[in-house]
């Protein structure tokens, strides 16, 4: 019988895999540090036809990476992994892809907005409140995907190490 240190080791990430996973954390990080805290300054178009190409790239390169994810990778918890722990990796990964393309998706909703200059208003102010909600939940999602991964490197079961290129167990 295998331990699941074992389990989990034969399992590994592609190179893709590994350059999409940290190349989101990049260019997440980026949208983070770049981000618009006043809407007024989308009146700039270039700084709105370029806040609505990073949306449309990142929207595009999120489903890419969902797609390769879903078809050439598996899991690295087993079969024999509890439930809860099964449930809420999917949780947290199925919420981190929706509160990311909601991002992007409201993202570009704005910039149609404010190009029809409705800078104002019902329809904007909802869509804001669909941005600021998919932000906050992204942190969330985030947030426990880091915990989970603090989790299985302190349990030394080998998941840690399948995708972090440092401190491997």
């Amino acid at each position: 019988m295998k331990n699941s240190t074992q389990l989990h080791s034969e399992i590994h990430y592609s190179i893709i895999a590994k350059l999409f996973h940290w190349g989101f954390v990049i260019l997440f990080g980026y949208g983070v540090i770049k981000q618009v805290d006043n809407i007024g300054l989308l009146e700039d178009s270039a700084l709105l036809h370029f806040e609505m190409i990073f949306a449309l790239i990142f929207l595009v390169l999120l489903v890419v990476r969902w797609l390769y994810m879903n078809q050439k990778q598996q899991s690295v918890l087993s079969n024999d992994s509890p439930k809860w722990q099964i449930l809420a990796a999917k949780i947290v990964h199925y919420g981190m892809y929706i509160s990311l393309a909601m991002i992007a998706i409201s993202g570009l909703m704005i910039g149609a907005l404010f190009s029809l200059v409705i800078e104002e208003g019902l329809i904007i102010d909802s869509v804001l409140a669909i941005h600021e909600i998919s932000v906050t939940a992204s942190y969330w999602f985030i947030g426990l995907h880091i915990l989970a991964a603090l989790y299985h490197r302190l349990l030394k079961d080998g998941i840690w190490s399948t995708m972090v290129p440092l401190w491997k167990e």
